[in-house]
């Protein structure tokens, strides 16, 4: 019996255990994305109501997909690390260490001399390394995640200050092509929202087509029968947390391009809106499940939230209220599902 249709009759047989159908359903990735679906589908139709043709308009769109797709890429990320039963606060200070480091004069007088590449290359060896630095820190110092990104997101934040002199370093007409290149546009659609969809698919081939998503879920599920069944679950930890890394290279990049400015100040509280579009969109915090479809609906409804709050005038607190609100009722959620699942 193939696998699929293993899965397919174990969730059969839940669904039968389960007396309450909806509850069945959501407790399905399927069901869940489905709910993400609608969620989002709700928010949208209030946005027409509530700010008319300024939301349901084209350009308005892809002003929604400009907005999820840097935090979006560091929400892929994410969702690798809690899934392996980790967590990475420091997301948003390497982003911003990465941008602030390809975008030095000397990086900058570097890229001029050969390619602009050589600032991609930067942002991305910087963001692997702090991962690196966290992964075997984590996993063979046996810090606990929480605590070693904590003191990552010191400590990048800080450097990045050092680096730049707390000052703002703006990316120069000597690597134009770097700034044109991802401002551009393909059939229409900036580019920027191209490599977010490009970083979604990669993420989802990784977690549902590979090896390593298979070994993901299992040390994130139970470490110890990971490690029984002969998974090197610490180098697959430190796996996880460079992965994250080049992610936040990435975003750094996107963030670069779209301010024309690398800063000690990016990706402030990146990690907040990372962890919540990972929990909104259905990935456990303990670890051991969580899908890419549903990380990218989260990012989205995020973003769709934002952008009506900011069509409305209505303020930076509001929106933190509201975002707030979701995230308690999203986790309540799981934890109505997983104690039904338990009983």
């Amino acid at each position: 019996m193939s696998q699929d249709s293993a899965r397919v009759e174990r969730a059969a047989l839940e669904t039968e255990r389960e007396p309450n159908p909806v509850l069945a359903v959501l407790r399905t990735s399927v069901g869940r994305n489905a709910g993400l679906v609608v969620a989002l589908l709700l928010i949208c139709v209030v946005g027409a109501i509530t700010a008319g043709d300024r939301f349901s308009s084209t350009d308005n769109a892809l002003t929604i997909l400009r907005l999820a797709a840097t935090i979006g890429v560091v929400s892929i990320g994410m969702t690798f690390v809690i899934i392996g039963g980790g967590i990475d606060l420091s997301v948003g200070a390497i982003v911003a260490l990465s941008s602030v480091w390809c975008t030095t004069l000397a990086t900058q007088n570097m890229a001029a001399d050969t390619h602009w590449s050589v600032m991609v290359l930067t942002a991305l060896i910087v963001g692997a390394v702090c991962g690196l630095v966290n992964g075997l820190l984590i996993a063979y110092g046996n810090i606990v995640p929480f605590i070693m990104t904590l003191a990552m997101l010191a400590s990048a934040r800080g450097l990045a200050e050092i680096i730049s002199d707390k000052k703002t370093q703006i990316v120069g007409s000597g690597v134009s092509g770097f700034k044109d290149f991802f401002n551009s546009d393909f059939l229409g659609v900036d580019v920027q929202i191209w490599l977010f969809a490009l970083v979604a698919v990669v993420g989802w081939i990784l977690l549902n087509r590979t090896t390593f998503g298979r070994r993901t879920v299992a040390v994130g599920g139970n470490p110890e029968a990971a490690r029984l069944a002969g998974i090197n679950v610490k180098r697959h930890t430190v796996y996880l947390y460079v992965l994250i890394g080049v992610c936040c290279g990435i975003a750094a990049i996107m963030l670069v391009a779209k301010t024309t400015t690398g800063s000690s100040t990016h990706g402030t509280l990146y990690e907040l809106d990372a962890i919540a579009a990972v929990v909104i969109g259905g990935t456990l915090l303990t670890g051991g499940r969580g899908t890419i479809v549903g990380t990218v609906l989260g990012v989205l409804i995020f973003s769709t939230l934002t952008n009506i709050f900011i069509l409305n005038n209505r303020s930076f607190s509001e929106q933190s209220l509201f975002k707030g609100a979701i995230i308690v009722a999203a986790v309540l959620l799981q934890q109505r599902l997983a104690s039904r699942s338990s009983t």
